[in-house]
């Protein structure tokens, strides 16, 4: 283990004044690490072991005695065991009455155990003030710092005394205590750390799926079409050619999805007369997981540009350049210069450019570090305002990329319109509502709703009319 300077050290530890002493249960990897950082933080460490006499990894100037013996030197014990080898506890059931037992143990998987860990050791030893802490935090964490982690720490006690004892020392080690509150949110605590990025499930399967069919749908359209109706082989197409139509039409349509579920909550809203009802269980899941989705739709953006700069050096596009120039020369033929054509693949490339521009801003905002230091108000303009000027710019930049495709009959191999045209659908009706949304008859009662005005049911009024006439 590499010893850390002092300088590693957050500047925002809390030193405890005198050296409190702490009993760590367990001198596995998780054991040794915290002890080490308590040390560094000025705690006074005593290890409880059942070998005492085989325990020759804990940190240098730390102590290895029993259980027993290690419990009576501290009134906070952290169990840094897992839940199968709590049974020896019940044999210290006096030397722990009354003691703060820090349960710091995880499981293999969701719901293995009837109950959580906490939960049971609260049954186990009923005289103790059980606290569930630091599970959420790896030896690996604890060993590099608290800089190069996650700061936060969830803690919850049914015993507030106890539980402020523990944040202390969350504190004190440079990290930041989040409270819980009882220990019914243990389950929550618990079943965190075996997730794998809950929030980003259903954004990624949604996205991976929209571009296989995607995918799918340019590989029978462009591809096997022309091999079937022209005896023609553009199979390479696949690497390079194919990847850059489906990875701007996966990023457009991602994009207007971020916006679509705040759209719909105002149609709600505004139906409804109220905010103080709940919206529907997709519609909730659709809204927590608009971050995921806009950052998604920016890497698969990212994509479109990287295959888009490659494309001069491919072999097929200098192929084809050359050719086209030696055709010229043969004939003797020259191009005019088109003035129109010019002007619209310009304005293709420039609204591609500042599209791309404010999609990486909406990126870096959405950063935790970015985001925690603007107020509310300047990150709403940027997600909301800009956020919709991007929307605006890329739907701009393909319909300016397909420019009069679309009424030529052979732009429909086998009745197929061109990809393009299929990203353009979501993103056009999420502009086109929220267009009508800021119309003034329609903004102000939303403006109001969301202020907390709601709107009488006929019903009511009915009832408040009959009610002051009888009277």
């Amino acid at each position: 283990m590499e010893k850390h300077s002092d300088t590693s050290m957050p500047l925002t530890s809390n030193l405890p004044n005198k050296k409190q002493t702490v009993c760590i249960f367990g001198t596995g990897d998780f054991g040794r690490s915290l002890g080490h950082k308590m040390m560094q933080s000025g705690y006074s460490i005593v290890y409880g072991s059942r070998n005492p006499k085989n325990s020759k990894l804990i940190p240098q100037g730390a102590t290895v005695l029993s259980h027993t013996e290690a419990a009576e030197t501290s009134d906070i014990i952290i169990l840094a065991i897992h839940r199968l080898y709590y049974d020896f506890l019940d044999k210290l059931k006096e030397t722990l009455r009354g003691k703060v037992l820090v349960d710091v143990s995880n499981n293999l998987k969701i719901n293995q155990y009837p109950e959580t860990n906490a939960e049971y050791l609260a049954q186990l030893l009923p005289e103790s003030k059980v606290v569930k802490a630091f599970n959420t935090v790896s030896a690996w964490a604890l060993q590099s710092g608290a800089l190069d982690a996650s700061r936060q720490v969830f803690v919850c006690s049914n015993d507030s005394e106890s539980k402020e004892k523990v944040m202390d020392i969350v504190r004190s080690l440079g990290l930041t205590p989040l409270d819980k509150g009882s220990l019914l949110a243990a389950k929550e605590i618990e079943d965190y750390p075996l997730q794998l990025f809950p929030m980003w499930k259903y954004p990624i399967y949604f996205s991976l799926g929209l571009t296989a069919f995607l995918f799918l749908y340019c590989l029978i359209r462009d591809i096997i079409y022309s091999y079937v109706m022209r005896n023609k082989d553009i199979s390479f197409s696949i690497a390079i050619r194919i990847p850059n139509r489906v990875c701007p039409i996966v990023a457009l349509i991602l994009l207007a999805l971020v916006y679509l579920p705040g759209i719909f909550a105002a149609v709600l809203q505004l139906y409804r007369g109220t905010k103080y009802r709940r919206f529907p269980d997709w519609l909730d899941k659709w809204m927590l997981c608009r971050k995921q989705l806009g950052l998604i739709a920016l890497a698969f953006a990212f994509l479109h540009v990287l295959y888009t700069l490659v494309i001069p050096i491919r072999y097929y596009v200098r192929w084809k350049l050359h050719s086209y120039i030696v055709y010229q020369a043969l004939n003797n033929k020259t191009d005019p210069f088109n003035t129109q054509r010019a002007w619209m693949s310009d304005s293709y490339i420039a609204l591609g450019i500042l599209g791309f521009f404010l999609f990486v801003l909406l990126g870096i905002t959405s950063l935790p570090s970015v985001a925690n230091s603007v107020n509310w108000r300047e990150f709403r303009f940027v997600q909301s305002y800009l956020g919709y000027l991007t929307l605006i710019l890329c739907t701009a930049h393909t319909l300016l990329y397909g420019g009069r495709k679309f009424l030529y009959t052979g732009s429909y191999p086998w009745g197929l319109p061109a990809a393009y045209i299929l990203s353009l659908i979501i993103p056009c009706i999420v502009l086109v509502m929220k267009f009508v949304l800021v119309f003034p008859c329609i903004d102000r009662p939303l403006t109001a709703i969301r202020q907390g005005w709601e709107r009488k049911h006929k019903g009511l009024c009915e009832s408040n009319n009959l009610s002051r006439s009888s009277v």
